[in-house]
């Protein structure tokens, strides 16, 4: 049966992938047929993950434990990576909800170290050692407070996900020359573990939730979806764009 977003002898690679979006992402990928290679700093959870795939019927996922905070670690990482058809940069952490007068230096280079830098120089560094194959797809997972939605005290996550979309664009351009395509998906919150980790209470999360046309937050499965979209040929013309997965928000 035709199937225009089958990933059938692709092999992607999902960062953030012991949970959440990425843990969902990878699941999906491995039902269309890819080969997964998947990352994350959380071991244990990078082998629940290896549990829920599709087995493949010949060779074999594979598991790398890396610290996105640490940039040798990144590059040793892309040594050793093997040639991918798609790439989707998704490790991130959500950082504390703080006002702007209470930012400090330990709290903003933290949070750009893993939801900025590592993405940039993971794609960059597996872009210049040719690992990213002919045709292939980079998705970024970034998020509508880098586009159109600021909140109180979430400034900092805003600003890692505005260069994220920036750091897109211009990758899309670029890379566009070895015909590898680029595009960001936004999604607004969701439900996975990435929010229970935050200090913002059950009745205020009830009353953001009533703000979504849809009345509801999004789930992974609803995000992983659109990146597969941005991974298969069905997305072949399709670069340097924001998928919008918000529920309707962002038209509030």
């Amino acid at each position: 049966m035709h199937n225009p977003f089958s990933l059938e002898n692709k092999t992607i690679l999902v960062t953030g992938a012991a949970s959440g979006i990425g843990r969902t992402t990878a699941i999906e990928c491995s039902k269309l047929g890819a080969c997964l290679i998947m990352v994350d700093c959380n071991e244990a959870g990078l082998l629940e993950t290896l549990n829920l795939l599709n087995v493949l019927p010949s060779g074999k996922h594979l598991l790398f434990v890396v610290d996105f905070s640490d940039v040798e670690a990144i590059e040793n990482f892309a040594k050793v990576c093997p040639l991918i058809d798609g790439l989707v940069n998704n490790a991130g952490i959500g950082g504390k909800t703080l006002p702007i007068q209470f930012i400090n230096e330990n709290d903003l280079q933290k949070i750009l170290s893993i939801n900025t830098i590592a993405p940039i120089l993971l794609t960059q560094k597996l872009y210049k050692k040719k690992k990213i194959n002919k045709g292939g797809s980079v998705v970024f997972t970034s998020s509508i407070a880098g586009l159109s939605i600021a909140n109180s005290g979430n400034t900092l996550y805003g600003v890692t996900k505005n260069a994220v979309n920036a750091f897109m664009k211009g990758a899309a351009l670029e890379l566009a020359s070895k015909k590898i395509r680029c595009n960001a998906i936004n999604p607004g919150t969701i439900n996975t573990p990435f929010i229970n980790k935050t200090s913002i209470a059950q009745e205020d999360r009830e009353k953001d939730k009533a703000i979504y046309p849809l009345k509801r937050y999004g789930e992974p499965i609803d995000v992983a979806l659109g990146i597969i979209y941005l991974l298969s040929d069905a997305s072949s013309w399709v670069t340097g764009i924001h998928l919008i997965v918000d529920g309707g928000r962002s038209l509030i």
